[in-house]
């Protein structure tokens, strides 16, 4: 009997192991859910680091391609808004984006007409102002006995080089400028026309872009912040440039006219050259004003006078960038110095002087989507949620399918 009572015991347990409910399938689909987020995100990082550290590499090779490219995009979207006001006045898109870029071009080429010719006059009296750059800067170097040495040991030697040799360097270097200008021209030219038909070619059919654009999102929250997101964007580039545009007319007209009052030739080129300038934070007005002392320096014979241009510059430029340009942007527009920095340091590194133009532009844009979409959670996706499919996800569509099994 004790042995039949054993047995049916062991069977017993057998039983009630047996009949145990088996394991949450829920619980495994979570880790499994999570595994495979891990594995995506581990690729997508590497993904993405290797994109990031190649890209300003392909940007810089390719920067007859993507310079064009991308200033055309800019000033694109900065055209937009002009675009919309004509489209809303019964005017066709294609006609629209006509006469929006020739608008665009007239002005460009009345702003260059009025540096370009000019400056062919400063550039070729260079070498006669020479003498009085020297006469001029002379009673600053005394101060500096060491430099005048150095200076003075430097002029000696040049001035006992042979004649040989200077009519070598005179007759060589116009020859090489003329080379350089001849075989520039095509490639800037063909760069200049690739700008236009991209600039034309998305102003024509935005209208058509934008709305498939947002038809093509599954939900309508998806619609909404995508259209929220373009307008943003739009809104933004044009409000900066075309404020930041009647910002730097405003002080290059305001320099040309007390440069005209000081008696200084061809005054409405060098407003032109402080407008232009002043498009690149930072670093413009510093190239502004060395351009204007040189200027100086090649025009009056006292060296006080000689200076008085950078400093009228300097005066105006600095009520302009304290007062006058965070009066007028707001804080809506506002942009880490930080920022600008790295964006001026990183865009002139790959482009050169124009990706220094297009790096506020840019930044900007970035911003605007960055602040419509919100931040990546990095963290979040990488050590908790994930972003493809999380858990979550997964049981709510498996209590969805219970849900309908039982029904």
């Amino acid at each position: 009997m004790r042995r039949l009572t054993q047995e049916d015991g062991v069977r017993q347990d057998r039983g009630s192991k047996d009949a145990r409910p088996p394991s949450n399938p829920l619980h495994q689909i979570e880790i499994d859910d999570l595994r495979r987020d891990r594995l995506l995100a581990a690729l997508t990082l590497i993904l993405g680091t290797s994109f990031c550290l190649g890209l300003p590499f392909a940007l810089q090779a390719g920067a007859e391609f993507f310079l064009p490219l991308t200033a055309a995009l800019v000033i694109a979207i900065a055209l937009v808004p002009l675009l919309e006001w004509l489209e809303r006045r019964g005017v066709p898109s294609a006609l629209a984006a006509f006469l929006s870029l020739a608008m665009f071009l007239m002005l460009i080429n009345a702003a260059l007409a009025i540096i370009v010719v000019p400056a062919t006059g400063w550039f070729a009296r260079l070498p006669e102002s020479i003498p009085r750059i020297q006469s001029n800067v002379a009673p600053l170097i005394d101060f500096y006995s060491s430099l005048q040495n150095f200076v003075d040991r430097t002029l000696l030697s040049v001035a006992s080089g042979s004649e040989a040799t200077a009519q070598a360097v005179a007759a060589t270097a116009p020859t090489s400028v003329v080379d350089y200008f001849i075989s520039a021209a095509p490639a800037a030219a063909i760069q200049l026309f690739f700008a236009v038909l991209v600039i034309f070619f998305f102003l024509a059919g935005w209208t058509r872009l934008r709305k498939g654009t947002i038809r093509r999102r599954g939900s309508f929250d998806g619609a909404m912040q995508t259209a929220r997101v373009i307008q943003n964007v739009v809104d933004a580039t044009a409000d900066y440039l075309a404020t930041i545009t009647m910002i730097n007319a405003v002080l290059g007209l305001v320099v040309a006219l007390l440069l005209w009052a000081l008696g200084m030739p061809s005054p409405f080129m060098w407003g032109g050259i402080v407008s232009l300038c002043n498009f690149v934070p930072y670093i413009g007005p510093i190239v502004a004003s060395i351009l204007l002392g040189m200027g100086g320096l090649m025009t009056f014979d006292a060296v006080g006078l000689a200076l008085l241009p950078a400093l009228l510059f300097i005066g105006v430029h600095t009520v302009e960038a304290n007062l006058i340009t965070p009066l007028v942007l707001g804080k809506r527009l506002t942009i880490n110095p930080l920022l600008i920095l790295v964006s001026l340091s990183f865009w002139g590194w790959v482009w050169g002087a124009p990706g220094a133009l297009l790096a506020v532009p840019l930044l900007l844009i970035l911003q605007t989507v960055l602040q419509s979409t919100g931040t990546p959670d990095l963290a979040g996706f990488l050590f908790e949620r994930g972003t493809l499919t999380t858990t979550d996800d997964v049981r709510d569509r498996l209590n969805r399918n219970e849900g309908q099994s039982d029904g």
